[in-house]
């Protein structure tokens, strides 16, 4: 019912690329309308100088540095002629606040940024008396800040760090981030110890070539780290005993050495734990991945054939970096755009929304999650379509030139509505979640324990049920590169074809999925090991732990993003033969469009199927001839009677 048609409909026919027409205009024409108002957006923020204020800054009285301004009623100082100021410079940079993520100091526009530490007010004059930047509050003048009272409100606290404008955007920043640390500290919430923190930053600074240098890699060896840790521990016994030979005093650095000792023996214990588990789940899963690995291995020859599937996630990411990109500036102007307020706490002037226009942030909010999921949308169509005209032509020698780029022209001419309306669905799944997501964490510590398990029931349920349409939508964007249907009809013709070979799908979601963690475990594994071997033999690093992690989430991210593009061939492929053995049987007239990979398993499953039946005939005759026995002693004249 609703948009999938009424109950009773004629039995589908699956016509694989036959007909070609265009799906789902109306969504098409939706998204196009929504893509206009996010154009608006970014136009009215330009339009309305949000955008020169972010590029060129603006001070604490609403003049942007660096031209003329209007004056602000309400405001004293503004409308000042900043033609000759072309830089933003804070009092107090250091000042952040930690919630608002902003700095929360007078800004002031200055010719120039100060290029050496000023220690004094006498500095402050000077400098402004030889470069022409008076660095106090426009009225005072800057022969007078030694002997002005206002100074210690409206001239910046010192020192007076040295200061660098920054590329493009004009603001004059410390040379020395020190003073940035605790906002370092209350981002990383979860270190305790400041020298913790210094330890990470160090490990992290000392290991920068080797992060890159493995990073670059990720483009088992349990034994190699008990190995190691043996090795490390040896080191560390000799160490230990020469130290002690020659100081009775402990040395500073012991105990760095016995964390890093430790830290190995973890990594050596987890490392066979996790190993063993792996080996008893393949032992026990060894007889179910038959169509898994036939599935697995026309993939392969889907790449053979297909060799630019593997460059998808490239265009894909950088789709969705230009995109965000985009979506950030827009919202940097959003914050720098609206009506001139002044702040009675702080007294500074803040440009705000106001009315209607302050929803335009939501609208912007709604579009980096739609736009997102469309162009993943777009990457899954494009694949399902190379991958059903692979499947479907039975001449590989016959294929297009370049299947990926006619999978591409068809998803622009026929099916971006398809794809706008798949990813509009996953949208209003996601948007409820992370609501959610974002109340649970704003009151952490200030809910009762049922509020906050129902909170989490909520998100848990709305993840689940997310990953399900998108498992579903994949499905659909594949039926609607094999019969062109729209989206409602394509997900409901995948959903039954689905539903009929649950048992199948359930094998292939458990041990498919299950085989491509086992990639993206090996794949960050080896950098892990790497990273390990390149850490041992350089033992002055303070700290192995961060750059391990940092390598360590980039060889993941690089192993998901291309092995999703697999995962998404073996659910195209597994679709495909779904519906091949549905409507097919192999006879003149029915013949099967599957590789011989999937035939000798589809052969093999009905030999099995014979061998079945003719066991279980077997098991019954022996019973039906006692049953004959039986009946034939029973017969006249045979009794004991």
């Amino acid at each position: 019912m609703g948009c999938c048609g009424s109950a009773e409909r004629p039995k589908r026919e699956w016509k694989p690329l036959e007909d070609r027409s265009c799906t789902d205009l109306p969504w098409f024409l939706l998204f196009t309308l929504f893509l206009v108002g996010m154009c608006g957006i970014c136009g009215f923020t330009i339009m309305t100088g949000g955008a020169a204020r972010l590029v060129f800054g603006y001070d604490s009285y609403g003049n942007t540095c660096g031209q003329r301004n209007e004056p602000i009623e309400g405001v004293r100082l503004s409308g000042l002629d900043h033609t000759d100021r072309k830089f933003v410079f804070f009092l107090d940079p250091c000042n952040i606040d930690i919630i608002q993520r902003k700095i929360k100091s007078m800004a002031l526009c200055v010719s120039q940024c100060p290029t050496e530490e000023l220690a004094t007010y006498h500095d402050l004059k000077r400098f402004a008396m030889i470069n022409g930047s008076e660095l106090c509050s426009y009225e005072l003048p800057g022969h007078k800040y030694p002997q002005l009272p206002e100074r210690f409100e409206k001239c910046p606290k010192l020192p007076v760090p040295e200061s660098k404008a920054l590329p493009v955007f004009n603001r004059c920043t410390p040379v020395d981030i020190s003073c940035y640390a605790k906002f370092a500290e209350a981002v990383v919430t979860f270190v305790s110890d400041n020298s913790m923190l210094n330890r990470l930053i160090a490990g992290v600074a000392a290991s920068k070539e080797i992060i890159v240098g493995l990073c670059l890699l990720a483009l088992g060896g349990t034994s190699v780290l008990w190995w190691l840790y043996i090795d490390y521990r040896m080191t560390m016994n000799e160490t230990m005993t020469k130290d002690l030979r020659e100081t009775e005093e402990p040395i500073d650095d012991m105990k760095t050495i016995k964390d890093h000792a430790q830290g190995l023996l973890i990594y050596a214990v987890s490392a066979t734990v996790f190993t063993g588990i792996l080996l008893l789940l393949m032992l026990f899963m060894r007889k179910r991945v038959a169509l898994t690995i036939a599935l697995f291995h026309v993939a392969g020859k889907v790449f053979i054939h297909l060799p630019l599937l593997a460059l998808q996630p490239f265009y894909t990411f950088l789709a969705l970096s230009l995109f965000w990109v985009y979506w950030i500036m827009v919202l940097l102007f959003l914050g720098t755009t609206g009506n001139p307020e002044k702040n009675e706490d702080t007294g500074l002037v803040e440009f705000r929304l106001t009315g209607a226009l302050q929803y335009m942030t939501w609208y912007h909010a709604v579009g980096l999650i739609w736009i997102s999921e469309f162009i993943l949308a777009c990457q899954q169509m494009t694949v399902a379509g190379a991958v059903v005209t692979y499947y479907f032509t039975r001449d590989k020698t016959k294929l297009p030139v370049t299947p990926i780029l006619s999978s591409v022209l068809r998803l622009v001419r026929y099916h971006l509505g398809t794809v706008a309306k798949g990813s509009f669905i996953i949208t209003l799944v996601k948007i409820p979640r992370l609501i959610l997501m974002y109340i649970h964490n704003q009151l952490k510590g200030k809910e009762n324990a049922c509020a906050r398990c129902m909170l989490k029931t909520c998100i848990c349920c709305l993840w689940c049920l997310e990953k399900c349409l998108n498992y579903l939508n994949q499905n659909a964007y594949a039926a609607t590169a094999i019969n062109s249907t729209n989206f409602c009809t394509s997900a409901r013709d995948a959903f039954m074809i689905l539903v009929e070979n649950a048992l199948r799908v359930a094998t292939i979601n458990t041990v498919g999925d299950f085989v491509l963690f086992l990639g993206k475990i090996l794949i960050v594994t080896c950098t892990a090991f790497a990273g390990v071997l390149a850490l041992n033999y350089q033992r002055d690093y303070t700290e192995w732990v961060l750059p391990l992690i940092i390598v360590c989430l980039f060889a993941f991210l690089v192993a998901h993003c291309f092995l999703s593009i697999f995962e998404i061939v073996v659910d195209v492929l597994f679709l495909c033969f779904a519906i091949d053995t549905k409507y097919n049987n192999g006879t003149p007239g029915r013949e099967f469009y599957m590789d011989k990979a999937l035939m000798e398993f589809v052969e093999n499953s009905r030999r099995s199927m014979a061998m079945e039946e003719r066991g279980r005939s077997k098991r019954a005759r022996p019973k039906e001839d006692v049953e004959l026995t039986e009946v034939k002693a029973m017969a006249p004249g045979t009794s004991s009677a």
